[in-house]
């Protein structure tokens, strides 16, 4: 069981990327940082992808994570968006690469179970109980930063589990 690690959980998005930095402390959980890596719609889409690795990097050199915990696909209806997802999830795994860091990456549904205890889970209970596990006040995080805050926890939980 470890008692400390820092995690970088990531939530990725061609658009919106949501990141947050968890650290456990004596099994105890708290929040380091969280935010959104927002990139213009009308950019060119390997700009987007750029920024949005080297926003990533800029993040495991200010908080220096031991691991970064990153969303999975999900299936969707509409393959050109999913393609795009996976490009934003590839330059992600990237910059964890390039740094060190090992990847550790959760289907939606288990993030979902491991933080609500429903992988069938709305993203508003998801950001209620992650504010709950990590001491904030409602509200206080929402969609996807909450969303990436939740894979860091998932991983927290994964780690320290059965």
């Amino acid at each position: 069981m470890a008692d400390n690690a820092i995690v970088l959980g990531i939530d990725p998005g061609s658009i919106a990327t949501g990141f947050g930095v968890v650290a456990l402390e004596n099994g105890r959980m708290r929040i380091i940082s969280s935010g959104v890596i927002r990139v213009p719609s009308g950019a060119p889409f390997p700009e987007r992808l750029e920024r949005i690795h080297s926003e990533v990097i800029q993040q495991i050199e200010t908080h220096h994570p031991d691991m970064v915990a990153v969303e999975d696909l999900f299936y969707a209806k509409n393959v050109k968006s999913v393609l795009k997802l996976g490009h934003a999830r590839g330059v992600v795994l990237l910059a964890a690469a390039q740094s060190g860091l090992p990847v550790h990456e959760y289907a939606p549904r288990a993030v979902k179970q491991s933080v609500v205890g429903s992988g069938a889970a709305t993203k508003d209970q998801v950001a209620s109980m992650v504010g709950r596990l990590l001491g904030l006040e409602a509200g206080a995080v929402k969609d996807d930063e909450a969303d990436a805050l939740a894979v860091a926890v998932c991983h927290i939980h994964r780690m320290n589990g059965p």
